[in-house]
């Protein structure tokens, strides 16, 4: 493979795409606006390596987060780089939420995620001395590790293999011509055999630029954290987590050990005001706009309107997280909370209002475009990446 070939994002997903297609022999250059990698999601989440209890099988989810969680075991192992199967539990709190519990074991099962149990109250107390619940499942190859730090040394992967990657340089258009693809980045115009968009918060403004909007939008949703402080980190070893709500693509609040040592509180989802605001004080008036415009948004509001309400009352009262957080773990105290940084979700929306659940990939001739890729992303981005270098080799 000798081709040129541009990638918009220097997230551990375009970086991964990048490295992958150098490692084959094409001439890569990745683009991004900010000044280093992993500015946004890759650098701004909780650091876990699902292992893929979660998801759909069959679904693009499930086989890519088994077979990236491997790859990137792999990948650390090679390169040094921190990584710790630390273990999940996912934890009933009621008996009304024992057929999720049993719902998820099932999933785990099915998706071939090794090692899994069902534990009773006395099994879970065992793993997590000071949680409680009804049962749990546990999966104990979960683990955590430094995803910019994996972002940093794919990017030196690129650079071993001839490809580059280029800081500072926002993509301003981009249109596909007889020959190639032609990208304007900065005040450089650059042409490309193909071009490959990862650009996570900002993928439907990059979609656009080409002509290629369709049926979907990104809402930002904005996670928020707290964290644990002092020796209160010391009450939970690993990862504690709910039964989730499916109606939802989100997780809900949790307790997640770092590879740092802190521990987590959190998040829950509220609208951001901005595809990158990361605080209530961070307002795009034009992403804004787009957001509120887009009638899926609308139509996704209507839907869950009470849950949004209940998510923006957590985001400014401090005993919503930590009655979320006591629900598992009901020895922490106010002042074991400590309010720490959060981070954005791309969140992809269709016009219906519906919240795209899975990854998505759209090929338009010699451009190829990351629609949809919230958690786990991150874990999975290795398979990813051969995953859509595969629509290039076919």
């Amino acid at each position: 493979m000798s081709e040129r070939i541009g990638i918009i994002g220097a997230g551990i997903l375009g970086l991964a795409v990048a490295r992958e297609l150098a490692a084959r022999g094409a001439t890569v250059t990745v683009l991004d606006k900010e000044d280093r990698v992993a500015a946004h999601q890759t650098g701004r989440n909780s650091g876990v390596v699902h292992a893929g209890i979660y998801y759909t099988p069959g679904s693009l989810k499930a086989r890519l987060c088994r077979e990236g969680a491997a790859l990137l075991r792999e990948y650390c192992a090679e390169h040094h780089i921190p990584y710790e199967e630390i273990g999940k539990l996912v934890i009933a709190a009621t008996a009304a939420e024992r057929a999720g519990l049993r719902r998820i074991a099932a999933r785990a099962r099915e998706n071939g995620v090794p090692d899994v149990a069902e534990l009773d109250a006395l099994g879970l107390r065992e793993i997590e001395p000071h949680a409680v619940g009804v049962g749990a499942v546990h999966s104990p190859r979960t683990a955590i590790v430094d995803f910019p730090a994996v972002a940093r040394r794919l990017a030196e992967d690129v650079a071993a293999s001839g490809g580059s990657v280029r800081l500072g340089r926002p993509v301003r258009a981009l249109r596909e011509t007889a020959s190639g693809v032609e990208v304007l980045a900065g005040r450089t115009r650059l042409v490309f055999d193909r071009l490959i968009a990862c650009a996570g918060l900002q993928s439907d403004a990059v979609a656009a630029m080409g002509g290629y909007a369709g049926d979907v939008r990104i809402v930002p949703f904005r996670g928020e954290y707290y964290k644990l402080a002092g020796t209160a980190k010391g009450l939970v070893r690993g990862l504690v987590y709910p039964v989730p709500d499916p109606r939802y693509p989100f997780l809900g609040v949790h307790l997640t050990r770092r590879i740092d040592g802190e521990v987590l509180v959190g998040p829950n989802a509220v609208l951001a005001l901005a595809r990158e605001g990361y605080s209530w004080r961070q307002v795009s008036p034009g992403d804004l706009r787009d957001i509120l415009t887009w009638p899926g948004t609308r139509r996704m509001a209507a839907r869950h309107w009470r849950t949004g309400l209940a998510e923006v009352y957590g985001s400014l009262a401090k005993r919503a997280f930590l009655t979320a957080a006591r629900r598992y773990v009901p020895v922490l105290a106010p002042h074991d909370l400590v309010r720490t940084t959060g981070g954005v979700r791309a969140q992809a929306v269709g016009r219906d209002g519906s919240l795209l659940d899975d990854f998505v990939v759209d090929v338009h001739g010699r451009v190829i475009l990351v629609r949809n890729a919230p958690s786990p992303a991150a874990t999975s981005s290795l398979a990813i990446a051969r995953h859509i270098v595969s629509f290039i080799s076919a």
